[in-house]
């Protein structure tokens, strides 16, 4: 397993709720060398961008309630991610897999507003290895983020993609489709 996916999976052992697993993950990091985390960060960005399809956009839409905002897929996609790595790669090859996690399954027949802590989300994620990045090269905070980005967009090379979501895009409220596409996350989550 790569550092990338075991940081994944250590911090899913060692925190309970998303805040747990986040404050486990900075500590983590920053006691790495400013270079592992920055190959940390390209590889999280890559990982995300193979779930950057209209596919799994369409299960988010399902999931939320036949909506999910540009931001909301880019958080459900670093949520995905917190998912470990078996679920994470079985819901890009297959994203009706979603439909057995734990996670997902909690969500299920509960009120949107009662998700609360298991909202399928996770923006923070995102931030953790910059900020980890500022302790570990002891940069002071105005300097972290903008060295942070350099140095992972010189790390990504010309394989940063800024693209739209592959795959053809589909209404996931349309039921014949949704049942066709995401069998049980449609009847998990009606609409």
């Amino acid at each position: 397993m790569d550092s990338f996916w075991w940081l994944i999976e250590e911090c899913r052992r060692r925190g309970r709720t998303p805040d747990e697993r986040l404050a486990w993950l900075r500590e983590a990091l920053s006691r790495r060398s400013p270079a592992e985390v920055v190959r940390f960060q390209a590889r999280l960005d890559e990982v995300t961008h193979e779930a950057f399809t209209w596919d799994l956009w369409a299960a988010a839409d399902r999931i939320f309630g036949g909506w999910c905002s540009d931001d909301g897929f880019c958080y459900f996609g670093l949520w995905m991610v917190g998912l470990g790595r078996q679920a994470f790669t079985h819901a890009v090859a297959d994203l009706d897999t979603l439909a057995a996690t734990p996670e997902v399954q909690r969500l299920a027949g509960r009120p949107r507003q009662a998700w609360n802590d298991d909202w399928p989300e996770w923006e923070s994620l995102d931030y953790v290895a910059m900020e980890a990045y500022g302790i570990s090269a002891a940069v002071d905070d105005d300097e972290s983020g903008e060295a942070f980005r350099t140095a992972v967009d010189a790390e990504q090379g010309d394989e940063g993609d800024n693209s739209g979501p592959s795959g053809h895009r589909w209404d996931a409220r349309r039921e014949d489709e949704a049942a066709r596409r995401l069998p049980r996350l449609s009847v998990m989550f009606p609409l």
